[in-house]
């Protein structure tokens, strides 16, 4: 049975309450803190509990008004420079509604979060110098339009280009969001994909820490600010990383959660409290917790409440009954919160009037500024700063403000406009505003001046994205012999092969520091081991164990200046490592080359939001998609067996997708990726497939580097037959193309070429783009695509297999002009032996005869009766059920 709470000793209670008061008020809020959990610790031991989650401090700011610092800046040219931002935010969008429809934009996410960001530029956030890159911002997806509407007042931004907001085909407009491929010279990440940015910011913390700590650079108290909405931390990728950053001390890493309590449809936690929830959860996971729920306005009636009976009363209200409460006015708010004649005493002077004005922390600069303050002082954890504030701040709450409909607002009427103006005491005639024409003050402004003072004291304009030209030197394809040169006798796979790759990179002088191998989980599932011995795993605090294999050649070394981020089981958190270090060398004016290797089934298909935010923001680097391909992974079934991930890739603008089959391939297309990406510096990055079948690898023929980087080359020209065919493989299937190649010589007198097909993407987009320029140039003798140039000396029907589904084959086929037939990994995987697989899938080397067979009979050249003698010589059952569909 519960025992009652209610009080049986009152004056006890009282002796105790007074003791802690005195301790308070005579020795400080850190001995009482000290006290306190004194007292819980020896509680804990005798068995006694709180009964209440220690992780939830009450609904209240956490600096208390007295702990609070003076205010460094004139609130009023702050107030005034943050109105004209406001007013060019809202004229943007509502000017792009009017002049092109259906354009969008948002107004209330800025709204809401304005201060926020002002607070920040003008006390804390430090710009780039030539000593310093500055502080890493990632500004809020959706609040985009405010950012612009200050670079227009700090003269980087043109007023043609505000007119033209989300209208960029012809070249005067500015990106909807931040798009660092769009605006290279201004966004550096790219943070509107909900939940991405919570996740990058963790990751690029931690390798600032993981630079200084390797001591190629040092951080010179940089610090990441991460920007996001409270609805926006139900993203998973939001929460993935929390314990990781208290686990890693990341005391250079600040969120700030703008808790309005929306998100795109309505409430965030209508029946709960989001704050708390968000303050239970970071608690939780290590992280130093602050929160500014109240403006200034407050601070009199939680003094005057003597009882806590107003702080009880708000403990009590859910997000839903807050959100009400401020959208229906004063009135109703009195008669709501205001409940009891204990509370109704407390506001009994104030005039509903007075109580219109009591606001949300996130609109105040002085709580703002505070937290700051405070965060950028903390150490040895991540700070999280929760604030509450209101979607829709300052567009009046007949419209937007507060509203649930506040997120699709686009409209104001002229009454809310001149509401707005009036509001925030903007010099604005009728005309000019009802016309959405933008405003600024004069150059000579104090407003101006003031502006520019402070960013010039914090080093310069963010958002801000600087590249500076640091071409590296890169190893030669010689340095890779060992690997042209082939196995020999020996079987290796081409993972194997990526390892002997990656050791000549370490012991190059020139990148070997740059070098970051980045792996989820699975470094000795790849073979890759030695590279713990050799180049050390990295952890902050070094090894603070003696690890069980201490005495094996290739123990499990953690240091603290080690190279390898083995990251665990987290494909998103890899891929966060991955795109800070793939971008360093804008971030951190310090390029670095990230092999970042997984099982390539986990990559595409499971994190492809964050390759395409990779690719928004120019990463160069490389991918390595290892086990891959849906026939080579013995065993393992649907799940992990890849066959789509290289069509995924081909989607990706700047991503040079490559299917290796030989050790020689993968060496002369990561040599390539590295004079491509770090000596003539161009924004792409790399995915290069690996394996783990092993066979003996071949020496490189000669003349081949060309091919292998435009996407095939003629790897064997077949003797004298009957008939003529063309077969194209790549990776995985390569050598059962080759052992069909010498089946229909030996088995039906067919000669075959044999063509090694390492990127059917390269393929398609030289395909593409001849096709392109002969359309736009029609005048002009028309160029042949680089597919169909190769073929012209080789007649006969191509036939292409591929442990990919037949559609990454079918990216050739508009630029072949003969009967052209696929083979392919369609339909779900299977658990089985390499032989098996391919023999289900139709994808081995009888099958790549018959198809072959196949497309001569298209050609008129053999009968229907070979072929159906062929499938039975094989053993190949033409009712076999089809693996798309079982």
């Amino acid at each position: 049975m519960t025992k009652s709470r209610s009080d049986l000793d009152p004056v006890e209670t009282k002796e105790w309450l007074d003791a802690l008061a005195s301790l308070v008020k005579y020795e400080g809020r850190e001995r009482a803190q000290y006290v306190l959990q004194k007292l819980l610790d020896e509680a804990k031991k005798k068995g006694v509990t709180s009964g209440v989650s220690p992780l939830v401090t009450p609904y209240i700011n956490t600096i208390p008004v007295d702990q609070q610092p003076d205010y460094p800046g004139d609130l009023k040219l702050e107030a005034a420079i943050e109105a004209y931002i406001r007013w060019n935010a809202v004229a943007m969008v509502l000017l792009a509604r009017k002049q092109a429809g259906g354009i969008g934009g948002h107004l209330s996410s800025f709204a809401s979060i304005a201060t926020l960001y002002e607070v920040g530029l003008n006390h804390f956030f430090r710009g780039p110098t030539s000593e310093s890159a500055g502080d890493l911002i990632y500004f809020q997806g959706h609040s985009s339009e405010g950012n612009y509407a200050r670079a227009y007042l700090e003269g980087r931004i043109q007023e043609k280009q505000l007119q033209n907001f989300r209208r960029e085909v012809d070249g005067e407009g500015i990106s909807s969001y931040p798009h660092p491929w769009l605006m290279p010279d201004f966004w550096q990440f790219a943070t509107v994909s909900l939940g991405l940015g919570m996740l990058q910011g963790i990751y690029q913390a931690r390798f600032l820490k993981y630079l200084e700590n390797r001591g190629l650079m040092a951080a010179n108290d940089r610090r990441v600010w991460v920007f996001c909405g409270d609805g926006e931390m139900d993203e998973p990728e939001s929460m993935a990383g929390l314990a990781f950053a208290a686990r890693e001390q990341l005391d250079n890493l600040i969120f700030v959660v703008n808790c309005n309590l929306q998100r795109l449809d309505g409430l965030v936690r209508s029946n709960y409290k989001v704050v708390q929830e968000l303050e239970r959860l970071f608690h939780g996971a290590g992280w130093n917790v602050i929160k500014v729920l109240w403006d200034s306005r407050w601070d009199k009636l939680f003094e005057k409440d003597s009882s806590g009976a107003l702080l009880k009363r708000l403990d009590e209200c859910v997000d839903g009954d807050l959100q009400t409460a401020y959208a229906r006015g004063p009135a109703y708010l009195r008669e709501f919160l205001f409940n009891t004649d204990e509370l109704k005493a407390l506001v009994a002077d104030w005039t509903d009037e007075e109580l219109g004005r009591l606001s949300r922390g996130a609109h105040d600069p002085l709580k703002i500024f505070a937290a700051y303050s405070a965060a950028v002082r903390h150490q040895g954890q991540p700070t999280v700063i929760l604030t509450q504030g209101v979607k829709g701040y300052g567009l009046g709450t007949g419209t937007a403000e507060s509203r649930n409909v506040a997120h699709n607002s686009l409209e104001m009427s002229e009454q809310e406009l001149k509401a707005f103006r009036d509001r925030f005491k903007l010099p604005l005639a009728d005309e000019d505003l009802l016309n959405f024409r933008f405003c600024k003050p004069a150059d000579d402004s104090p407003e101006m001046h003031y502006m520019r003072s402070r960013r010039e004291k914090l080093g310069g304009h963010l958002p801000m994205r600087q590249v500076m030209p640091g071409p590296l030197e890169v190893p030669g394809l010689d340095a890779f012999d060992s690997v042209l040169q082939g196995s020999a006798d020996r079987t290796m796979s081409t993972t194997m092969v990526f390892g002997r790759i990656l050791n000549v990179l370490l012991k190059d002088k020139s990148i070997a520091q740059r070098i970051v191998p980045i792996f989820s989980d699975e470094v000795r599932t790849f073979g890759l081991e030695a590279l713990f011995r050799q180049i050390g795993i990295y952890s902050p605090l070094g090894q603070l164990y003696t690890p069980e294999d201490k005495e094996q050649f290739l123990y499990y070394k953690e240091a603290k200046d080690g190279q390898v981020l083995e990251e665990g089981i987290t494909e998103a958190g890899c891929m966060s490592s991955w795109i800070a270090a793939a971008t360093s060398y804008a971030t951190h004016r310090y390029p670095m080359i990230p092999f970042f290797a997984y099982y390539s089934m986990f990559g595409f298909q499971r994190v492809g939001d964050f390759i395409w935010a990779a690719g928004d923001m120019r990463a160069r680097g490389f991918l390595i998609g290892a086990t891959a391909g849906r026939t080579t992974l013995e065993g393992e079934g649907l799940q992990h067996q890849d066959g789509t991930s290289l069509l995924a890739a081909a989607n990706v603008p700047n991503c040079r997708a490559y299917d290796p089959a030989f050790g020689y391939e993968m060496a002369v297309i990561i040599q390539h990726g590295l004079k491509e990406m770090y000596a003539e510096e161009k924004d792409v990055f790399y995915y290069v497939m690996a394996m783990n079948e092993r066979y003996v690898q071949p020496a490189m023929p000669k003349g081949v580097e060309e091919g292998i980087i435009r996407g095939m080359y003629l790897l064997s020209s077949g003797k004298k037959g009957a008939h003529k065919v063309q077969l194209f493989g790549s990776g995985a299937i390569l050598n059962e193309v080759i052992a069909a190649a010498d089946l229909l010589k030996q088995d039906f007198d067919v000669s075959a070429d044999v063509w090694s097909v390492t990127s059917f993407s390269e393929l398609h987009r030289d395909g593409s783009a001849t096709e392109r320029a002969n359309m736009l140039a029609p005048e002009k003798k028309p160029g042949v695509p680089y597919v169909t140039k190769c073929l012209q000396e080789h007649p006969g029907p191509v036939i292409a297999a591929t442990d990919y589904v037949r559609a990454y084959a079918d990216l050739a086929r508009p630029y072949l002009d003969r009967t052209y037939v696929t083979l392919g990994t369609d339909g779900f995987g299977r658990s089985d032996t390499r032989e098996n697989l391919r023999r289900f899938f139709e994808v081995d080397r009888y099958y790549i005869v018959v198809a072959a067979l196949y497309a001569l009979m298209k050609d008129g050249a053999v009968s229907a009766g070979q072929i159906t003698a062929a499938m039975k010589k094989y053993g190949i059952d033409p009712k076999k059920p089809n693996p798309v569909t079982v």
